[in-house]
């Protein structure tokens, strides 16, 4: 499946921002799992599309309302340092990086970051597991530097004056309508990414009909967008 939308003009994008979750790892569906087989040993009983709809690309105090909301059930204070814990076992084992991100990550001739919801505990693992730790290195910002998470613009407004660049100048790759929302709100050019394991087959979301939002489902497509910002040395 290519590309969705028409090109952008990419002459004016001065700093790419990477989701973590499910565009530079493939981990959604690895927290999926663990997270919905540990909410059934409290009796809460949550689908794959909840877990879709109200935790992909949100923080965990974001999971942790909606539980209560949902459910009238507060997750005990042990829940989170268990959960990352027997996450991050589980990175350890099977987490991955998508497929063919490195072609991109060396060939970019723009600067790049991360914005992500997870913790620097877990984002900080997964890079190291993965090998993505020196493509980043002193440039991640994480949902607990700011008071509103996705689908809030904060985190990718911090990410971006952080960097020294105006949200204008900022393209945002993106996989969770909540982190699309607010990479829109923040002003920002997006791309979804709809290439890891937690996507395929399911059908298009109201971001994925937004004339503002294009969207790839393989790394291939990226330079296809956005060939302007492909170097032109060889790496």
């Amino acid at each position: 499946m290519g590309s969705s939308k028409i090109s952008l003009d990419s002459t004016g994008i001065q700093l790419v921002i990477f989701d973590c979750d499910g565009v530079l790892v493939d981990s959604e569906v690895l927290c999926k799992r663990v997270i919905i087989a540990m909410l059934a040993d409290l009796g809460v009983v949550v689908s794959s599309a909840y877990f879709d709809e109200h935790f992909l690309g949100k923080s965990y105090e974001s999971a942790q309302k909606q539980i209560l909301t949902d459910f009238t059930i507060s997750l005990p204070a042990e829940f989170r340092d268990n959960y990352l814990t027997a996450l991050l076992q589980v990175f350890a084992e099977e987490l991955q990086t998508t497929p063919k991100l490195n072609r991109v990550l060396a060939h970019l001739n723009v600067r790049s970051c991360i914005a992500t919801s997870s913790s620097p505990e877990r984002v900080a693992f997964a890079l190291e597991k993965t090998g993505l730790r020196s493509f980043f290195k002193g440039r991640i910002t994480t949902s607990t530097e700011v008071l509103h998470g996705k689908p809030a613009p904060d985190i990718f407004l911090l990410a971006a004056s952080k960097m020294g660049v105006k949200p204008k100048h900022c393209l945002v790759i993106e996989d969770s309508e909540a982190g699309i929302q607010g990479a829109l709100a923040a002003d920002m050019q997006v791309v979804k990414y709809t290439g890891a394991s937690h996507l395929k087959g399911l059908p298009p979301t109201n971001v994925d009909k937004n004339d503002n939002t294009m969207s790839i489902s393989h790394w291939c497509e990226f330079f296809n967008l956005y060939p302007s910002l492909k170097t032109t040395v060889e790496v």
